[in-house]
């Protein structure tokens, strides 16, 4: 069986499985951060404030927490594979009505995007735990991670350039084609009977070139009836989810590095706008660095977490989180130093958050029903960081207070953070 198992993991089928992962996390955060380069285009043609532009982020965010547990009743329901497709789908189509160039058609769009964006939210990661050994799980997450924040890079920096050619609404349909591509290779990677759920028994393994379910493709050598038994026990003695403080912990943590993300994701290319001059496609490439600096973070933090307890990563993260919004308020004009720091902790707080999400389920049902709370409690209160932040920005006519709300939220990260996952080896 170990042997078998091993050949799986080196086999094309597995690597095929990587890459669909990747281009699914393309879709996953991509299309929400698209309108922040063209925000001010879109205001001065649909007549919004800042506080109603601010919901074109905070909608999606909403969505993720509002619609988690139906996502979790979705997977069990048609199985993980087919969510997927269900949620790429949906992704295209609230991309395509979204840019229809009317008000209404934006958020109805974008509410689209966001509760389908939070299927693939939920499901990558049990795909993770269900699909990797615990030493290749982290570095799959990694790169899962690192993908999310690629999607955002790529439309923060080519948005506005993009509509200043063609239109922000031909700009934002355009970005659909990721989705397309997605599914293709997903439907390649897992097999196009079992990605739309056809013959397929819901919750079964994706199929690989040589007949064996993705579920034995990276079971790291276990027997699969001493695994089930394993689970079984393990179901038996824990207690239930709602009733650990390690849960709201978590969940607290995932708000605080959510709602500080969210909110200098909407924003910062109107900061920079605003505090030294730049246009508003050098503001959309700027603000970029702040994106694709996640790939360090998220590629980084697995590996320190093989040899350091994740409470030590979230507070090392914790520490240079808070340049960003410390280095915006005081010397903006070094946005780029700030950028960097920030950047790589945003992108390395979510993947140590998702990593103590695998390590601290039992059995894959925990790990879908950890990863719908955490994310949906934590969703919920980050979608009130792109309005607070505009909020606080109109209050004051200035981004000094809107920095300390950032501050703020990148504490609670920390704090809570270390103290939820104090026991997680």
């Amino acid at each position: 069986m170990r042997q078998a198992s091993s050949a799986a993991v080196r086999s094309p089928a597995a690597w095929l499985l990587t890459l669909a992962i990747v281009l699914i996390a393309l879709n996953l955060r991509g299309p929400i951060v698209a309108t922040a380069p063209v925000l001010g285009q879109m205001s001065a043609d649909l007549g919004l404030t800042a506080v109603v532009a601010g919901l074109l982020t905070s909608i999606p965010v909403l969505c993720f927490a509002l619609a988690s547990p139906l996502a979790s009743s979705l997977i069990v329901k048609v199985g993980a594979e087919r969510a997927v497709s269900i949620g790429l789908a949906g992704v295209l189509l609230g991309t395509v009505l979204r840019a229809l160039g009317t008000s209404s058609w934006l958020y109805v769009g974008t509410i689209v995007i966001g509760i389908a964006i939070t299927v693939g939210n939920v499901v990558l990661p049990v795909i993770i735990r269900r699909d990797y050994t615990p030493e290749r799980a982290g570095f799959v997450t990694g790169i899962y991670t690192s993908a999310l924040n690629v999607g955002s890079m790529i439309t923060s920096l080519a948005t506005a350039p993009i509509a200043s050619v063609v239109g922000w609404p031909a700009a934002l349909v355009g970005w659909g084609l990721l989705a397309v591509l997605a599914v293709a290779v997903w439907a390649v990677a897992v097999g196009p009977r079992v990605a739309l759920g056809v013959g397929a028994r819901a919750g079964s393994g994706a199929v690989d070139a040589g007949g064996a379910s993705s579920a034995d493709v990276m079971t790291g050598g276990i027997d699969v009836v001493e695994a089930a038994a394993h689970e079984a026990d393990a179901e038996a003695r824990r207690r239930p989810l709602l009733r650990r403080w390690t849960t709201w912990g978590l969940t607290l943590a995932f708000a605080g590095q959510a709602f500080a993300y969210y909110g200098l994701t909407a924003w910062m290319p109107t900061l920079l706008g605003d505090e030294i001059g730049l246009t508003r496609e050098a503001a959309g490439a700027s603000s970029s660095v702040f994106q694709i600096m996640a790939v360090v973070g998220a590629l980084g933090v697995p590996l320190l977490a093989l040899r350091w307890r994740p409470s030590a990563v979230i507070a090392l993260i914790g520490v240079l989180w808070t340049a960003m919004p410390l280095g915006l308020f005081f010397a903006p004009e070094h946005w780029l130093i700030w950028s960097i720091f920030g950047g790589a902790a945003q992108g390395g707080g979510i993947t140590i958050i998702f990593i103590v999400i695998v390590r601290m389920a039992t059995t894959g049902d925990d790990a879908r029903r950890l990863s719908a709370l955490v994310q949906g409690g934590g969703y919920a209160i980050a979608s009130l960081g792109p309005l607070a932040i505009g909020g606080l920005h109109d209050a004051s006519g200035g981004w000094e207070l809107p920095m300390v709300g950032i501050f703020v939220s990148v504490l609670v990260l920390g704090v809570s953070g270390v103290l939820s996952a104090r026991r997680v080896r």
